[in-house]
């Protein structure tokens, strides 16, 4: 049937809703659910008598009156007994003779059913039990009311129409509704009487300073509200601030909404008898204390009923945004959190007025009450709704004077409404100014800023103005010529002071779905210009176009904000762009993990807000271009929670499918788990860093957040896991699923291996998910409920041996119904105690020694309790009903037992105290942190209460005490055996521990009982122990620390890469000449220096580092050169005027610090190495004389050193105090020097006495105007004038000679990090990308002056000659004499050659800047492919090593890459594997994708095709292998005998397995983690594929820090039936494995774990890489061997060319090519 209601002219269509099937479960649930249409339908099929009133429908409805009925048209589906029309109201279930004793007649309008047309009901029966009855509009108080469903059978006939608002109740069901215990009647109401509702709480807040709900039970407000269709009224409460709870009541339904949890009194008492507490007025009751005891601080969550709503503050230093019913504003400086509450369903729309100092808002739903709030106060200034309902949007005009709102009429047609709030600051009236019904699709609509009449709004199809003039709402639609078809989605006014001209003026931008982007001429109604959003498009092999407006496909739009300098756009695609005003292009865009709902520009235009569809929220700073996530959300229900204690840590299970962890004290999202299976409960480990998570499906599975790695995976159960829990002692798990399953695991073993399965233990079901299992603190007992509902079994935790169970359906004799268990939980303090929530809403106190009721309490919840808690020190009872917590006091011995707290819109899941007892978290729509408030527990506090009546105090020997929580409860502190966390322990008032969110010391602690701690190998203790020890630490060397160098806040200052890898000492180069391979060629530049590449246009000499290689080459003659010399990363070079001499600086081996190289161009030779500073070097130069060579240590040793360049022998040294980021000699005076740094600028000159050389060093502070800035980059201009840059941006101008700045401006956004400056032109380069040219004649003619002058200010003219962007962040430049053509290089791995006379730039140099996991060769060794964990695929040309293309898939890891072994170029196609699961294949010849394979869902780790190319086998992180068609993409079939291990290898071979005694014609392997290598006979075109060999290589337990060394398996190139495999294993080595002889012939011993090795098919040659950073080449007949250690890092690929001439080898992202010549 139809879903959802929907009218049109001509049709009407209802949902058709069911009520649940009777006797199901779902029965009792539809009587809390919030429409009271809950469940499936009865599976058996009843006749139903259908009463439609067509008259009164078609009248509502269509405002239309019909006399007559043509036709009906019914579903072939339905069996229909008969049709026919009547003026009388028919009841079936009344029979003649009864309707002649109630006296109904058809003067009176009404009547029992014709003979003709009654159904037959036995004698005895009832015809309410045979048949259903349905009478449209329905007589009920469901949700929702344009719906057809079950109605209710009125006692009193009239033959007046009744209201829908008057509730019967029919005598079947009066009879339902007093099994769960009616506690009012509904009332019927007149049309004109005012509607009354009493006993309702009086939510009211008492705190004024926060944002909390709380409720005593014995209070209680009656409140009366009126609304007419025209004006409305409202009077704020004259002593309170309004922040609590209004009950508002719709004149129509006659109830409200918001009472959910109105109800009397609970009674309390202990077993047998049951005595109701009396209460005096005139005594004063005893109440649970602190009132309140909860406070609601801070909730994780974003969204609800829209993400399209997210607002700056004026200030900019909040934000403010729904989450649910719940309005939050967040400080985006520290992360708090305030509320404003009082909505009673999802909130729909916000909106500010121009200076925020009035937020509006309206919620969703058949009641869109619109509150309006003193933001700043936090009070409800009015509240107020029409007959409209679905709100979706509101806009406030600048001065707060109207409010405009879009929803829905009662005819379900669009409504906008205008409200007069002019005087709402003031307690004024809130008038309705003007509304208007509307055939138009109105998406968003905004007020003006400029004039409060006017409006804007737009939706499907249009464009309109609106304007309210004498009370009335016109409007007029924009024309939209072409575009009349365009969705909108979003509107925008220009912003900017518009005083000289007409507001008319203003151009309106509006966003579309197709992409589109208008300007629209606000006084002509017309379009001024239209522009097009397009992907962007893969012109450049390599380069991706930046964005254009033209024709094509467009990305959706869904919202736009303007400023006035800039526009941002949010798209489907989720990237927010900044674009100019004039839309030439994009300077600036993030991307978010989905589309962009809102995006919200700040007042000063510094910050954008940015809303995502899937609950994120975060904001850009424009001018430092950094992204700030303020909250991360799950998009659907949260299905349960755990919290780690210990590292405050939250994980949550999510209908979205996600599992969440998040921190606690930043709300920060720390992982997510994604799966399709469907999350619905987690457990935390009490001690490690381990959570365990249930699926739908039934999967079990254990992960290790500290590794962030899948530890086990349980398939034991077949359905939904509905209860998962760790032991407090943290020795087992169990697990309970929905089929009744119970399952116990050793959570000791790494492997949670299980011990025991017990089946139909558990209730079956899935209503006491997630917590169906509880653990006592002792870890010895398990209770749950089962086998039935009726039962609830304890159980011995160590072995699932029933100990005891308990009966709950026959503890309450009194009862009409069956009482059923819902939730059970123990109580921590005391083990004897074990409480039961059931179906009646009782709670009930259970023995565990004996099963005795020990007490009861009934009426916990107006619905069934959802979930339960006890506090520690068994003080305090937290319940869960709907969408309300209450707090309780567990021995029930008040007047005032409990306080109730709402805020969730839906049903609360789950609900408990964090470890630490300071908190309480409650999951449902959101995640609710709370503060539990609740004093610390007096010395003479009752004990719980004991066997059949209220006990009396304990003696202290018997009373538990509260521990400090470490995240489970536990009986004794053990031993200090390790340093404990530092804690602040400083003295605390006690009511003030309370607000602590990290720390609860309880010093009343009067002893603890012991225990025997198994975990920690500790005995028991009886001495009392305090809860925590500590020893006094006092810091001497307070001074030392102090000094600890920090590295300045500049990219320009180098860093070199992490590294855990160390060279080995023991390898040996081989002597010159006699080298098994030489370096061919070396793929890419290494971004990360800086500096580190050099040009000497002069003689043509071209150098650059790669690792720890300097590549030199010469442009004129095109050859190449390779100096070796260093074993750590380069971090910068210079070059002698002359070009004769290169110097190079890196890292030294082990730690003996850095190592500068001289080299001699010409033969390639190091003349010198210089070993002074202790850290890396920042920067290298030569004097212009090249007769002095400057070294600059980094800034952990900020040290200036200046050499002879003759004989390099050190002259000088000079220690200044801060870090240098850049030095220079000056170009015309050999004596003088410069240096840049966090200080300043150091102007240094040289003085030479015969051989000795000093340095004076002058430091000049950067100009006070400027601020703190860091100087990065330095140049000079001749000789008279030095440039300095900065870390904003500016570039300095100095007079050398007396060393001041007399001239600033800026020349970039960002971080200038290259200057270099030739003649009068300029360069800069930064962290923007931006390369610009400067012409700066003119700094030639400013005089000098006391003030520094800025240039906007004194009026030179310093010019922008020209500008280009790169590929990322410049990080070296040199260029020629006349600035004309240079070489940059970028930290992306690529060096581009600049022309600025043609505004050209050419790729010199490409590489990966992330690191290489694969690389593979074509079989005809024309193209090799390279793959990174930037998710780049590049193809290389094998002779000239030019990239040829490049495939690029955003936010995924490449992570394995094979060719097809086809030889035909225009058929070659190459595949990769990616982290998301997919395979890729690309066709060489098209430079497309061809086809995108998903055989996985984890990642991808190794792809092969097969010998002959007919199936390509992929193996997953999983350890499945999938063997799919490169034809189709269908996955042929799934191996799983290594499923649950990482595959790290897979290679086929062409080769007869007859000889093996299987039918193929090729073989494949595959190796895994596990060190096992299975062995396949395949014959694919005869879908064959059978296991030939299982190999398993022995082992011992691997007890190193990092992963043991990868298993690596490979067939022999030149003997198939030879297997070569290396792994981890008793001894480091290589093994030759023959298949026909099944054993291992020969085995070659290493003196490293080898991470990768490779087999060539000439010369018997292995080569082998191994961590310790050596390439070894291996002779594998008589074990000669040769070291090369030409890489900086440990190997982690290396492959030899089919024909065995050529070999890659890869460290990081550094790739080798080696020609090989053999041993």
């Amino acid at each position: 049937m139809f879903k959802e209601f929907k009218a049109t002219a001509t049709w009407l269509q209802f949902p058709f809703l069911c009520g649940a099937a009777k006797d199901s479960v779902y029965e009792s649930t539809a009587k809390s659910a919030k429409h009271g249409l809950v469940g499936p339908a009865p599976t058996s099929v009843r006749w139903t008598c259908l009463m439609l009133d067509l008259q009164y429908t078609l009248s509502v409805y269509l405002s239309r009156c019909y006399s007559h009925l043509r036709s009906i048209k019914l579903c072939a589906n339905m069996a229909v007994k008969n049709i026919f029309t009547s003026d009388l109201l028919l009841d079936p279930g009344v029979s003649f003779s009864e309707a002649k004793l109630l006296g109904l007649s058809s003067s009176q309008g009404t009547g029992p059913m014709p003979r003709d047309m009654s159904f037959p009901v036995p004698k005895g029966a009832s015809w309410h039990d045979l048949y259903d009855y349905i009478r449209f509009p329905s007589e009920g108080t469901k949700l929702p009311f344009d719906s057809i469903q079950k109605g209710c059978v009125s006692k009193i006939r009239s033959p007046i129409r009744e209201e829908r608002h008057s509730i019967n109740l029919s005598k079947p069901v009066q009879d339902h509704v007093s099994l769960i215990q009616q506690i009012t009647t509904p009332r019927t109401l007149t049309r004109n009487q005012s509607p009354l509702v009493t006993k309702i709480p009086d939510l009211v807040s008492t705190h004024p300073k926060d944002d909390w709900l709380s409720h005593n039970d014995d209070q209680y407000q009656q409140d009366f509200a009126s609304s007419s269709s025209h004006h409305l009224k409202f009077k704020p409460p004259c002593d309170s601030d309004d922040r609590g709870v209004h009950v508002y009541v719709h004149p129509e339904d006659g109830f409200s909404k918001h009472g959910e949890e109105s109800e009397e009194e609970l009674v309390c008492t202990p077993v047998p008898h049951s005595v109701h507490l009396a209460s005096s007025k005139g005594t004063r009751k005893q109440k649970l204390l602190p009132d309140p005891i909860l406070r609601l601080n801070r909730i994780i969550g974003f969204g609800g009923a829209t993400t399209k709503y997210a607002l700056w503050t004026k200030s900019g230093d909040a934000v403010v945004y729904p989450c649910h019913a719940i309005i939050v504003s967040m400080k985006i400086s520290s992360n708090q959190q305030r509320f404003f509450i009082g909505h009673t369903d999802k909130v729909s729309a916000l909106a500010f007025n121009g200076n925020t100092t009035v937020l509006a808002s309206a919620q969703t739903g058949n009641h869109s009450v619109v509150r309006v709030w003193d933001y700043h106060k936090g009070n409800c200034l009015a509240m107020f709704r029409t007959h409209a309902h679905s709100l979706s949007c509101l806009s406030f005009s600048y001065s707060s004077g109207i409010l405009c709102g879009v929803g829905k009429d009662s005819h379900c047609k669009t409504m906008v409404v205008v409200w007069n709030t002019l005087n709402v600051s003031k307690g004024g009236e809130v008038t309705i100014l003007a509304k208007a019904h509307t055939d138009v699709d109105i998406h968003t609509m905004k007020v003006a800023f400029f004039d409060d009449t006017r409006i804007v709004s737009c939706g499907r199809d249009n464009v309109r103005l609106w304007r309210v003039r004498n009370g009335t709402l016109r409007s007029c639609p924009v024309n939209l010529g072409e575009y009349h078809s365009v969705d909108f989605t979003d509107v925008a006014f220009e912003e900017g002071n518009f005083s000289n001209h007409s507001h008319d003026d203003r151009t309106l931008y509006a966003s579309s779905r197709s992409g589109h982007i208008f300007e629209i001429n606000y006084s002509r109604v017309v379009i001024r210009n239209v522009r097009r959003l397009l992907p962007a498009q893969q012109q450049h092999a390599d380069r991706r176009e930046k964005l254009t407006f033209n024709t094509g496909p467009g990305i959706a739009i869904n919202s736009i904000s303007v400023s006035s300098s800039f526009c941002c756009t949010g798209s489907e695609d989720g990237f927010l762009r900044l674009w100019p005003l004039d839309f030439s292009a994009v300077f600036l865009e993030a991307e978010h993990e989905g589309p962009l709902s809102v995006v919200s520009v700040s007042s000063d235009s510094l910050q954008v807000l940015a809303g995502t569809s899937t609950g994120n929220l975060g904001y850009l700073d424009v001018s430092s271009r950094g992204y700030n996530t303020l909250m991360r959300s799950h998009t659907d229900t949260v299905l349960g929670f755990s919290v780690d204690g210990i590292r405050r840590h939250l994980t949550t299970a999510s209908s979205d499918g996600t599992v969440r962890i998040w921190n606690v004290d930043s709300l920060h999202q720390l992982y997510d788990f994604v799966s399709e299976e469907g999350p619905c409960s987690v457990a935390f480990h009490p001690s490690e860093q381990v959570f365990s998570c249930g699926f739908s499906s039934g999967i079990i599975r254990v992960f290790d957040i500290s590794s962030a790695k899948l530890l086990t995976e349980h398939r034991q159960h077949r359905g939904e896991v509905i209860g998962l829990a760790f032991s407090p002692d943290g020795e087992f798990m169990y697990s309970a699923d929905s089929q009744g399953s119970l399952a116990l695991y050793n959570a000791s073993d790494e492997d949670h291996n299980v011990i025991r399965v017990v089946c139909n233990a558990v209730a079956r079901g899935t209503e006491r998910a997630p917590d169906a299992l509880a653990v006592s603190s002792d870890s010895r007992c398990l209770a749950f409920v089962g086998p039935s509902e009726y039962i609830v079994t304890i159980a011995d935790s160590r072995s699932l041996d029933e100990l005891l169970h308990v009966d709950v359906s026959i503890l309450d004799v009194e009862s009409s119904r069956l009482d059923s268990a819902q939730k059970v939980c123990f109580s921590p303090a005391t083990t004897e105690h074990l409480l039961v929530a059931t179906s009646a809403n009782k709670i009930l106190w259970v023995s565990t020694k004996t099963g005795r009721l020990l007490r009861e309490v009934s009426k916990v919840h107006k619905h069934q309790c959802s979930s339960l808690a006890v506090s520690e020190d068994s003080r305090f009872l937290l319940t869960a009903g709907h969408n309300a917590v209450k707090v309780w006091d567990y021995n029930m011995q008040l007047h005032i037992n409990s306080q109730m707290f709402i805020g969730h819109s839906q049903p609360i899941r789950q609900v408990s105290f964090t470890p630490d007892q300071l908190g309480v978290v409650s999951v449902g729509d959101a995640i609710f942190l709370w503060d539990f408030l609740a004093h610390p527990a007096d010395s003479d506090s009752c004990s719980p209460l004991r066997l059949g009546c209220i006990s009396a105090p304990k003696s202290d020997a018997e009373v538990s005490g509260v521990q400090l929580s470490n995240g489970m409860p536990r009986q004794t502190a053990p031993l200090p055996f390790s340093p404990p966390q530092p804690l602040d322990v400083s003295t605390l008032d006690q009511v003030d521990q309370g607000v602590l969110g990290s720390l609860s010391i309880n010093d009343e602690t009067p002893t603890i009982s012991t225990t025997q701690v198994a975990a920690n190998g500790l005995g028991p203790s009886s001495e009392p122990r305090p809860a925590a020890s500590f020893l006094k630490v006092t810091e001497l060397d307070t001074e030392l620390k102090a000094r600890k160098p920090v590295r300045p806040d500049c990219y320009r200052h180098f860093i070199p890469h992490f590294k855990t890898s160390t060279i080995d000492p023991a390898a040996t180069a081989p002597l010159p000449g006699e080298e098994g391979i030489k370096l061919k060629a070396v793929i890419g530049y290494n971004g990360n220096g800086r500096g580190n590449m050099v040009w000497s246009p002069d003689q043509g000499l071209f150098a650059y580092s790669c690792g720890c290689v300097v590549v030199v080459e010469y442009l004129h003659t095109g050859g190449q050169r390779y100096l070796q010399g260093h074993s750590e990363e380069i971090s910068c070079l210079a070059v002698t005027n002359d070009a004769q001499t290169v110097a190079s600086a890196a890292g030294g081996t082990n730690s003996g610090g850095s190592l500068i190289c001289i080299w001699d161009v010409q033969n390639g030779t190091c003349r010198k190495t210089i070993s002074y500073h202790s850290g890396a070097v920042q920067s290298l130069a030569f004097s212009r004389d090249d007769l002095f060579f400057l070294s600059v240590g980094d800034f952990s040793d900020p040290e200036v050193a200046l050499w002879s360049s003759k004989t390099f022998q050190l002259l000088c040294s000079v220690s200044v105090s801060g870090p240098i980021n850049d030095a220079a000699f000056s170009p015309s005076a050999a004596s003088q020097l410069a240096c840049v740094g966090s200080q300043g600028a150091y102007f240094c000159f040289i003085h030479t006495h015969g051989s000795d050389v000093d340095l004076k060093v002058q430091r000049a502070k950067a100009p006070a105007e400027v601020g703190d800035v860091e100087q990065t980059a330095l140049c000079y201009h001749m000789d008279s004038f030095l440039f300095t840059a900065t870390n904003r941006g500016h570039v300095f101008v100095w007079d050398v000679n007396t060393q001041r700045c007399f001239m600033t401006w800026e020349a970039d956004e960002g971080e200038i990090g290259v200057l270099l400056c030739r003649g009068n032109r300029l360069l800069t380069g930064s962290n923007t990308r931006w390369l610009r040219l400067w012409e700066v004649e003119a700094v030639w003619g400013v005089k000098p002056q006391e003030k520094v002058c800025n240039v906007e200010d004194s009026g030179t003219m310093v010019v922008l000659e020209q500008e280009m962007m790169l590929d990322g962040t410049i990080v070296s430049a040199a260029f020629d004499h006349t600035m004309d053509m240079g070489i940059v290089g970028t930290t992306v791995g690529t060096l581009w050659y600049i022309n600025w006379s043609d505004n050209s730039s050419t790729r010199l140099v490409s590489g990966h800047n992330t690191k290489v996991n694969d690389v593979a060769f074509s079989s005809d060794e024309s193209h090799y492919a390279t793959c990174s964990e930037d998710g780049s695929v590049r193809v290389w040309s094998a002779p000239s090593n030019e990239l040829v293309v490049q495939f690029q898939v955003l936010n995924q890891a490449c992570g394995c890459v094979c060719w097809s072994p086809s030889s035909r170029k225009d058929s070659a196609c190459v595949a990769a594997g990616y982290s998301d699961g997919t395979l890729r294949i690309f066709r060489l010849a098209s430079s497309e994708m061809e086809m995108k394979l998903h055989p996985h869902h984890v990642a991808v780790t190794a792809v092969q095709y097969s010998a002959n190319g007919h199936v390509i086998l992929s193996a997953g992180k999983n350890g499945l292998v999938a063997v799919s068609s490169p034809v189709n993409g269908a996955t042929v079939r799934v191996i799983r005998d290594h499923k649950g291990v990482p595959i790290t290898t897979i290679q086929s071979a062409n080769e007869q397995c007859q000889k093996f005694g299987l039918e193929g014609n090729e073989m494949w392997l595959a190796a895994s983690a596990d060190r096992r290598v299975s062995v396949w006979a395949a014959d694919w075109l005869k879908d064959k594929c059978d296991l030939l060999d299982w190999l398993t290589f022995p082992a011992p337990a691997y007890f190193g820090d990092d992963s043991p060394p990868p298993s690596l398996a490979a067939f022999c190139p030149t003997d198939p039936g030879l297997i070569v495999y290396s792994g981890y294993g008793v001894e480091k080595e290589l093994s030759f494995y023959s298949l026909a002889k099944k054993q291992i012939i020969k085995k070659i011993a290493l003196p490293n774990w080898a991470t990768c090795f490779s087999l060539s098919c000439r010369s018997q040659l292995i080569a082998v890489g191994s961590k310790e950073r050596v390439l070894k080449l291996i002779k594998s007949t008589s074990g000669r061997f040769q070291d090369f250690t030409q890489h900086s890092d440990s190997l982690q690929t290396c492959r030899f060319s089919p024909s065995g001439t050529l070999l890659f080898s890869i460290a990081y992202n550094e790739i080798l090519l080696w020609e090989v010549e053999g041993l």
